[in-house]
């Protein structure tokens, strides 16, 4: 199990909490830092069952001057753009083997636990 992480995110924070709290094993990937490939954010994607606009941060700087909420609905160019600018990924995702969810609520942070 891999938590992409951001320390500075409420949200992000309290995932990690739980996952704590349930004693499970996992990976901390402060995703800003180490940013997914392509390849690793399109497998997520799918796990998620989501396209890359449905994951991303319309509200960040960087959106509003990439226009990107005026960007065609292409996959590999919302992927390419977003594994660029990291910062442009929801947090906190949570990928085990078998899912990934967003888990920015208990609820999604209990289903990745089970489907872990």
């Amino acid at each position: 199990m891999e938590i992409w992480h951001n320390p500075r995110c409420s949200k992000s924070r309290a995932a990690k909490a739980a996952l704590d709290e349930a004693g499970v094993e996992y990976t901390e990937r402060r995703y800003l830092d180490e940013p997914p490939t392509a390849e690793e954010f399109d497998r997520t994607l799918t796990a998620i069952g989501a396209e890359p606009w449905d994951v991303a941060r319309l509200t960040e700087p960087v959106a509003k001057e990439l226009d990107l909420k005026n960007l065609p609905h292409d996959r590999a160019e919302w992927i390419k753009v977003m594994v660029a600018n990291p910062v442009l990924i929801q947090r906190p995702i949570i990928v085990t083997d078998s899912t990934a969810v967003v888990a920015r609520d208990p609820q999604s942070v209990s289903k990745a636990l089970d489907g872990s």
